[in-house]
């Protein structure tokens, strides 16, 4: 009897427990479901880089140094310009450090003679990526719905010191359909090869949405489909096979003002969104050799700041605490990092 009274006690304590742990289960996924919002963390900058004229465009890691893009680089050196540097260590000091430490970047001189001369109505760099000592960056050019986008490679110095690009082979990307000042404007790089992704890809504007696949001597392979995402795919990260990707709504562009947006239909919008019309947003894909699909997960919104707009344009991940992203100069020069929810 004994043993049957402890067997009893026990059996009622895991299902308590079960129970429990069915209830925190429900009220995580319930949180995710109703719009879980993300703090954003402005990192403070200092030197060249705060000039709204920056105009970041592009996040790429190269090792263990991050790499900022700004879409005209010769506005920032002699010659063709710079890009700028900041290492990751100096990234996670200013992260944990109170008060926050300034973090001021250091210069990765551009060498690429002729490259924009060379190029009809060039509108700047968009896009950054690495594999090794080899770069790859997207251009963008053209006026009103005439545009161009352009994949070109280059070598960076191991002491990064600089970038020279190989301007005698600069590729065409084929366009998705014309739109006003829109190309392929985000990149990611694998083991052996370099995906560009066209910026917009909502349901009715663009149907049946690709990602171009060139290898690394920048010869086109092919595509994969991609899912349809509203608003504006402005930049993206590859971790192993999960491929993050800003999704950014501007409330001035009418344009892209879709009939719904799924994912909040499905997931809900944070408080802040519910209050504002802007979206900005990571959403997760996965991404495989056989082509990208949606996760069965919720974008990470992050919590706006008011009805400011934050221009995002590029991305990367910091190890497993988040992410970083950077804005052009709208509504200024910002360095900012979302953690993982």
């Amino acid at each position: 009897m004994h043993n049957q009274t402890n067997r009893l006690a026990l059996s009622i304590t895991a299902l308590i427990l079960l129970i429990a742990f069915a209830g925190w289960f429900y009220a995580q996924n319930q949180s995710r479901t109703l719009g879980q919002e993300q703090p954003v963390t402005t990192l403070e900058l200092t030197g060249p880089i705060t000039d709204p004229n920056a105009e970041l465009s592009g996040l790429g890691w190269y090792g263990d140094t991050l790499i900022l893009l700004p879409q005209y680089p010769e506005r920032f050196a002699d010659g063709n310009g710079a890009l700028f540097a900041l290492p990751k260590a100096d990234i996670l000091a200013a992260l944990d450090s109170s008060p926050q430490t300034p973090l001021e970047p250091t210069l990765v001189h551009l060498n690429a003679p002729g490259l924009t001369e060379s190029i009809p109505n060039v509108q700047g760099f968009e896009a950054i990526g690495f594999s090794g000592d080899k770069v790859f960056l997207t251009i963008e050019a053209g006026e009103g719905t005439d545009m161009h986008g352009y994949l070109i490679s280059g070598i960076m110095t191991p002491d990064l010191s600089e970038i020279t690009l190989d301007v005698s082979n600069v590729v065409e990307i084929p366009l998705a359909f014309p739109s006003d000042n829109h190309s392929d404007e985000a990149l990611i790089v694998t083991a052996d090869a370099v995906l560009t992704f066209f910026e917009i890809n909502g349901a009715d504007l663009n149907p049946s949405p690709t990602a171009h696949v060139f290898d690394f001597d920048l010869n086109l392979q092919g595509t994969f489909s991609i899912p349809n995402l509203e608003y504006r795919l402005t930049d993206a990260a590859l971790d192993g096979d999960t491929l993050w990707v800003i999704n950014y709504f501007f409330p001035g562009d009418v344009n892209l003002t879709p009939k719904s947006d799924p994912l909040a239909d499905r997931y809900g919008e944070g408080k802040t969104h519910a209050e504002q019309d802007q979206v900005e947003r990571i959403v997760e894909l996965n991404y495989s050799p056989d082509g990208i699909t949606l996760a069965d997960s919720a974008p990470i919104q992050l919590t706006l700041a008011g009805d400011t707009a934050r221009n995002l344009e590029g991305l990367v991940l910091l190890d497993e605490r988040g992410f970083l992203l950077v804005t052009d100069k709208f509504p200024s020069t910002l360095l900012m990092f979302v953690p993982r929810p």
